[in-house]
């Protein structure tokens, strides 16, 4: 009886053991915010624009027409770089995760803005190599900045997806969820993603 005791309090041991290094494993998952691609706003293309002055007359009457009814429509892509430093090196097992959720909320200039979700699991391997997650956005900049004017929005618009725009005006909140041999590991808490360097 004993024995079989032993033998029972041992096997919890290692089980507790195995699903405390899985979730410390998974819970090392980096993330950062990555280029931004593909930005337009009310259908024009900024990706070949670094300023005001490159807008022609028959885009700026556009914009001006689209702010008059009330809307100025932005789509982009914000790529977010995941990466699983559990490569079996350091310590560490080697471990694949899947991230099977990533509610997020997106801030632009610290004012919260839209939020969303992936649309499919992402594969995260154990390589300590970059996995890219994109996220293809809309939204009105016009309901969120519509106090500053056109020229104002155009230029928030280019700093981000313009010629040379970049993510450093944006910040990503997210709740991952991890799936697991174990079951879904939520994090406990929110991370707060930008693009200066990796979150965990």
């Amino acid at each position: 009886m004993r024995f079989l005791i032993s033998i029972l309090s041992l096997a919890f041991l290692l089980t507790s053991c195995s699903v405390y290094e899985t979730m410390v494993n998974l819970s090392r998952l980096k993330f950062k915010l990555g280029e931004v691609n593909n930005f337009s706003i009310s259908g024009i293309n900024l990706s070949s624009k670094k300023g005001y002055s490159d807008f022609n007359p028959l885009e700026l009457l556009n914009l001006t027409q689209a702010i008059s009814s009330g809307k100025l429509p932005a789509s982009f892509t914000l790529n977010v770089e995941a990466k699983n430093p559990n490569d079996g090196t350091g310590g560490y097992t080697k471990t694949d995760a899947t991230l099977k959720a990533f509610p997020w909320k997106l801030n632009i200039d610290q004012t919260e803005t839209i939020s969303g979700n992936i649309s499919a699991p992402v594969s995260v391997p154990g390589t300590g190599e970059i996995t890219n997650i994109p996220l293809d956005l809309n939204i009105d900049l016009l309901e969120f900045f519509g106090n500053q004017g056109l020229e104002n929005l155009v230029n928030l618009a280019l700093a981000l997806g313009g010629q040379e725009g970049s993510a450093s005006r944006l910040t990503l909140f997210a709740t991952p969820t991890v799936s697991s041999p174990l079951g879904d590991i939520k994090y406990p808490g929110e991370l707060k993603i930008v693009d200066q360097s990796f979150t965990n």
